[in-house]
């Protein structure tokens, strides 16, 4: 469990954000 770990959490967050923030724009949350 080293940097691995990290980096994986790091692109899973950054995943998430990018989702929520395609479906805000989709949704014309704007």
């Amino acid at each position: 469990m080293g940097g691995m770990g990290t980096g994986f959490a790091l692109i899973v967050v950054l995943f998430i954000l990018l989702i929520i923030v395609g479906a805000s724009f989709v949704g014309g949350g704007y």
